[in-house]
Formats: structure tokens, C-alpha cells, sequence
């Protein structure tokens, strides 16, 4: 199933996704408290570290917080990611079996596209929200706005070099209905327990136009 109004739902909570790279399953819960408390609920939570699936359990015990796994790249990270409590996925691209995957459990998915034939792909499978990742290194705002034209139904998170200089500009866009961010919460913050600093962030996050 592709439950699209519910990545729509989760897109039009706040206007940067956190891109979140947890090393050690402790600092879940305060990370998580902070960021909500700051004006950004909707976590992505990279299955880049060994504590990333503790990482999303420990998350989703939180109020408030709508956690998913990022960087989905195999089956067994679907269902993995599934298990620990994600109720959505992320994926960096988008390949047929990973997609059919995704589907067949009922992920709720933001699948990642970096092209127009890739956008149209996704789009003929029933997908409207997409990831446009590597944001900046596929060629950031000009893209999008080069794709709004011939692919007006489709909207996109842009994520990868999005940054506190130039998110306004990526939010601006029509075809724009949020942006995933690491910057609100860089693992050496996580690793000191800023959670302070790291709440801050995101209200600053939370406040951007869109």
C-alpha cells in the first residue's frame, strides 16, 4: 500500500526533517524530547549505526515524535526498520525491489529520486511526495524548478547539503513541502548532550517560511 496522505501529513508538520545519525541508544530519548519540543516531530533516524533500530524503538516511545529509518537500501532493512516501530521509510533511491518492498509492507515511504525519469517512475507507482536526494550535488533549486513544469502533481523534500543558508530558498519553492536537515542535530552535538542547543535548533528550523 502507498500511504501517501500520510507522508503528506508528516511533511506538513514542520518544515525541516531532522537527518539524525545516533551512535549510542542513550542519547535517544532527550534527542528525540528536544527536537519535539522544539517544533520538529517527524525524525528520520539514518540505519547508518549498529544502535540505529534501539534508536528508533527508544524514539517512538516519545510523545509527539513520528519516527522512521532512513537510508532503507535493502529488504531486510524494511522489515528491520518496521519491527523497531518506523512508521515511515526513507529511501536514497529507488529501485524496483526496495519500492515492492516498501509496498508490500505497508511502509508509508518518502522514496528517494534524483532525476525526471526516476520522478516519473515513482510517479506511475502512485507516489507524490519524493525525497530529491543528493539535493545539492543534483543540482539543488535549479532542478527543481527545472522539474515543477513538466511534473506539476509531483512535490519533493529536498535533502543532502540542505543548510540554514540556503533552506529558505529550497522552501520557497512550489514544488518544495519540506527539507530534511542534519544540521539541527550533528552528531558532535548528540554526543555532548546539547540538548539545549539542539532544541534551539530546531525551533529556529520550525520557524523557517514555506
Amino acid at each position: 500500500m502507498n500511504d501517501t496522505a500520510y507522508v503528506r501529513e508528516l511533511a506538513a508538520l514542520a518544515p525541516i526533517i531532522p537527518v539524525l545519525v545516533v551512535e549510542d541508544v542513550a542519547h535517544a530519548v532527550p534527542l528525540a524530547e528536544a527536537l519535539v519540543r522544539g517544533g520538529l516531530p517527524v525524525l528520520e533516524v539514518t540505519l547508518r549505526t549498529d544502535a540505529a533500530l534501539d534508536v528508533i524503538a527508544a524514539m517512538a516511545t516519545v510523545k509527539g515524535a513520528r519516527v522512521g529509518a532512513g537510508t532503507l537500501v535493502t529488504v531486510e532493512d524494511v522489515a528491520a526498520a518496521q519491527k523497531a516501530g518506523s512508521t515511515f521509510g526513507v529511501t536514497p533511491g529507488s529501485p524496483a525491489f526496495l519500492i515492492d518492498a516498501c509496498l508490500e509492507a505497508g511502509l508509508a515511504l518518502l522514496p528517494g529520486a534524483a532525476t525526471a525519469t526516476e520522478a516519473m517512475t515513482l510517479q506511475a507507482r502512485g507516489f507524490e511526495v519524493l525525497k530529491f536526494f543528493p539535493a545539492e550535488g543534483a543540482g539543488g533549486i535549479k532542478t527543481l524548478k527545472g522539474l515543477s513544469g513538466p511534473l506539476p502533481m509531483l512535490s519533493f523534500c529536498p535533502t543532502g547539503g540542505v543548510t540554514p543558508e540556503n533552506a529558505r530558498d529550497y522552501l520557497s519553492l512550489s514544488n518544495v513541502v519540506c527539507a530534511g536537515g542534519s544540521w539541527i542535530a550533528p552528531s558532535s552535538l548528540v554526543k555532548a548532550g546539547k540538548w539545549a542547543e539542539i532544541e534551539e535548533r530546531a525551533r529556529h528550523a520550525a520557524a523557517l517560511p514555506r
